[in-house]
């Protein structure tokens, strides 16, 4: 019953002084407000008739808003009049366009579109939980409500990366321009792949005199390079409990993925092959770089449903996939955190062998809480003790970075919102050097 029934039978209440008997009027009233509760139910539409789907959008990026409606039909002949509540997760922000107090009519044979706009507030897939209907009669005494019935439209909103370093794009393709026509000029001769000929200038290096085509022409010419292309760079995203630690507003591991969707974006401009691995104790996501029109696409999609977990990340494994799948000499980013605990029990035994065949990059993020701790003066002597944790902790980084040098290996550490431009621009600085 709705509490219109309730309502009626509260107004029935106010009419027994008039009757001989009080008892014989509850119960007349009673029965009387039944009667009409039990007819009203029968006219209801039966839930179990309705016919629903779902249409609209399928991915989003994250900020962005998506539409995703629901078509409801009645096939039965009787007028549905219903109160419809769309429920999704919590983090997928649905806003109803139709709220669900307010009653949905729907003729006979009819059916009804009732979109709902869905603003994300996280990275991944977004399901829809589950689909109510109560179905009212003509004078909403009564309604019929069926748990299941109709069934949930299955549907699945992928949420997209927001990718916000994307802006900094054009800056790093206009140094790479600058890099590619540097190294043509120089003429860097060895790890460099033949382009031309043309005639010598003065400042021209003349170890790249072609002394045979300058006999057949009668003239001096040169040989003249261009950087090597289809150079191999391997992402490696840590997805293990240092990649939950909160940094600002998100997950180290949304940071992460930040700054390797830019360094894969201008690695693929750059003509350089891209390989992606995502692990802890397990594969989580691989991604190869055939296909480099589609390749930034394609690794957005394997990134978004990504989401730390709480173990201890597995570099045997890593080390393991790394050296299986990347035969040839490859920079290998490892997007993790500088832990001694992590790093120097599971990366730095592993790491001789990784090192030997690669070029190992470590991008780490720099937490700002240890920033916090470890400036300004202690005015409490808990302050102090937490300072002398931080140090501590600083300090231990400063190990594990010194550890990890004594490998070659290049260390990236710098705050949330500069480790993406500062990772790319360290990618050109070895690029231009020949380091790659």
């Amino acid at each position: 019953m709705t509490w219109r029934a309730a309502l009626l039978l509260a107004a029935g209440a106010l009419t027994l002084p008039l009757w001989p008997s009080p008892f014989a009027g509850v119960l007349v009233m009673t029965g009387a407000v039944l009667l009409l509760v039990a007819v009203d139910r029968l006219l209801a539409a039966p839930p179990a008739a309705l016919t629903v789907e779902r249409e609209g959008d399928r991915v989003v990026r994250l900020g962005g808003t998506a539409t995703v409606a629901l078509r409801l039909g009645n096939p039965s002949g009787r007028t549905l009049r219903a109160q419809v509540r769309d429920a999704w997760v919590p983090s997928a922000g649905a806003v109803p366009h139709t709220p669900p107090r307010r009653l949905v009519t729907v003729a006979p044979g009819d059916t009804v579109l009732l979109p709902s706009r869905l603003t994300p507030t996280r990275r991944g897939d977004r399901p829809a939980a589950a689909l109510t209907v109560r179905s009212l009669g003509p004078l909403r005494l009564a309604y019929r409500q069926r748990a299941g019935r109709p069934a949930t439209p299955p549907w699945t909103l992928r949420v997209l990366p927001r990718f916000d370093s994307r802006r900094h794009l054009p800056e790093k393709l206009a140094r790479l321009r600058v890099i590619d026509g540097t190294q043509v000029s120089r003429g860097r001769g060895q790890g460099t792949e033949f382009d031309t000929l043309r005639e010598y200038v003065v400042g021209d290096d003349v170890r790249s005199i072609d002394w045979r085509a300058s006999a057949r022409q009668a003239d001096v010419l040169v040989r003249t390079w261009r950087p090597e292309r289809d150079r191999r760079l391997v992402c490696v995203l840590d997805t293990g409990r240092t990649s939950a630690v909160r940094v600002g507003d998100e997950p180290r591991l949304d940071t992460a993925i930040d700054a390797a969707l830019l360094l894969t974006a201008l690695a693929a401009r750059a003509g350089d092959r891209v390989d992606l691995l995502a692990a802890d104790t397990a594969i989580r996501a691989t991604v190869t770089g055939t296909g480099r029109p589609a390749l930034l696409p394609r690794l957005v999609h394997a990134l978004a449903p990504l989401q730390p977990a709480l173990v201890e990340t597995d570099f045997e494994l890593i080390a393991g996939e790394v050296l299986r799948r990347q035969r040839q000499r490859s920079l290998v980013v490892l997007f993790t955190a500088l832990e001694a605990g992590a790093l120097g029990e599971g990366l730095l035994p592993v790491l001789p062998r990784l090192a030997a065949r690669h070029k190992v990059l470590i991008a780490a993020i720099h937490d700002p809480v240890l920033a916090e701790l470890t400036t300004g003066t202690p005015a409490r002597p808990e302050d102090a003790y937490a300072a002398a944790a931080g140090w501590r902790a600083l300090g231990e980084r400063d190990r594990v970075r010194a550890a990890l040098a004594r490998y070659g290996v290049t260390v990236v550490d710098a705050p949330a919102g500069a480790l993406a431009t500062t990772l790319a621009d360290t990618y050109l600085r070895l690029k231009s050097l020949g380091q790659l």
